[in-house]
């Protein structure tokens, strides 16, 4: 899995959550009414340092990272966080990985 942040989307995230550099930024999926790659879940966040982390990057000084038990999740997709001038806010990006021996059309 692949996870990038947009550094606009840093800055949001920064402004927000009223962020210093050195933070932590946790995904995770959580139950809701409406979704994101799956039906009942989508993509929560939380400002809390890693306790096993399994992908993460950092973006304008702050570390975003999902956990070994929250990749089930993005199985197979790789995310993108961006930012939405037109809603001051922050999108979710997924994009299907390639597979080992399959061409994407």
């Amino acid at each position: 899995m692949k996870m990038e942040i947009s550094k606009d989307a840093a800055a949001w995230f920064k402004r927000e959550l009223l962020l210093r550099d050195g933070a932590y930024i946790r995904l995770f999926p959580r139950y809701s009414s409406g979704g994101g790659l799956h039906p009942g879940f989508s993509l929560g966040i939380a400002d809390e340092p890693p306790g096993r982390p399994a992908v993460q990057t950092d973006q304008a000084g702050i570390i975003f990272y999902m956990e070994e038990q929250d990749l089930w999740y993005m199985e197979g997709y790789s995310l993108s966080i961006v930012y939405s001038e037109a809603e001051d806010d922050i999108e979710y990006v997924y994009k299907p990985e390639a597979v080992a021996g399959v061409q994407n059309e």
